[in-house]
């Protein structure tokens, strides 16, 4: 699978450097999305049991539990695309702990 927006999460890396685990965390995350073949929010849950499918177009978090740093993944087809990463107090102030937020996040930034 082709990941879009690595920038997303390399700025986050970033504004954490010298955080290993993190940086870890989320190598593993993008080698298996590389690898991936999910047809659907089951798959992903085998895969990953992090993953939380948030908006029924195929928008999920994944939390890397180490950090508490979420990330919010896009997938279409052969594509992942990185939309949104950020620590967990970012995500409540951002997104509210609700997937009406979430929705509305979406739709402001033109992804739905």
């Amino acid at each position: 699978m082709d990941i879009a927006y690595r920038r997303t999460i390399e700025k986050y890396l970033k504004k954490n450097k010298g955080n290993i685990k993190l940086k870890r965390e989320i190598d593993k995350l993008i080698s298996t999305l590389e690898k991936a073949n999910w047809s659907n929010a089951e798959d992903v849950k085998l895969s990953r049991p992090d993953a939380d499918k948030v908006h029924p177009s195929g928008f999920y978090f994944f939390n890397m539990a180490s950090d508490r740093t979420m990330i919010l993944i896009e997938f279409n087809e052969d594509q992942a695309s990185i939309v949104w990463c950020g620590n967990h107090n970012d995500y409540e102030s951002t997104f509210k702990n609700n997937k009406s937020t979430i929705r509305k996040w979406l739709q402001s930034k033109k992804w739905i």
